[in-house]
């Protein structure tokens, strides 16, 4: 429950409650109101920290200093959280040397942070008749990460969508995913891919 929620000293509603005083020791059942003067004696508050208990149960406490070390808590908690996000780079089967250096140093920021990336080619007009194009722009871009020292899984081999051909690779700290490696194997078509769902960072071709 958090802080905010709890009901202190008068707050209480429950005519009896269940008291571990500041020591940590269990003092029984006993009045709220002699309960909150136990507490106001000590200088410090009377908690309710089980409002469902039958009586509630409360301890004594100083409850800013105890609000304090919880909401501490909290924030070290979801600092220590990972968070994995998706990130997309799309570009084109005829990419110049330049461009590929340039969306490769994108992926490998996106990968050091910790982020999965999905990168993408799009067939134009008679393009769609050369997967092959897209496959050897795919395996340049993974050989300049590999050149980079970027360690990284390759999570999904080349996969065909509609117009667009992509692979998917993550930090190689990541659970599963094989080993890097550039794509040698001719691109599958997915039925019923999913849509990129996670915030997509698309870098525009020169």
């Amino acid at each position: 429950m958090a802080t905010k929620d709890l009901r202190i000293n008068r707050q209480i509603r429950a005519k009896e409650v269940f008291v571990i005083d500041s020591d940590g020791s269990q003092r029984g059942v006993m009045s709220t109101f002699d309960a909150i003067r136990m507490a106001d004696d000590e200088g410090l508050d009377l908690v309710e920290v089980s409002p469902m208990a039958n009586p509630p149960v409360c301890r004594i406490l100083n409850f800013g200093k105890y609000r304090y070390e919880q909401e501490k808590r909290l924030r070290d908690a979801k600092k220590n959280q990972t968070v994995t996000k998706l990130k997309e780079i799309r570009m084109q089967p005829k990419i110049e040397k330049h461009d590929i250096d340039t969306k490769s140093k994108f992926i490998g920021e996106f990968i050091e942070d910790g982020n999965k990336v999905k990168i993408s080619i799009r067939f134009h007009g008679r393009e769609m008749a050369h997967p092959e194009l897209g496959e050897q722009a795919l395996q340049k871009i993974l050989e300049t990460l590999t050149q980079n020292k970027v360690e990284y899984n390759l999570d999904r081999p080349p996969v065909m969508e509609g117009r667009m051909m992509s692979i998917l690779i993550s930090p190689r700290s990541s659970k599963g995913g094989k080993p890097a490696s550039a794509p040698k194997q001719a691109p599958k078509k997915s039925e019923g891919a999913p849509a990129v769902t996670e915030a997509t960072a698309e870098k525009p071709n020169k």
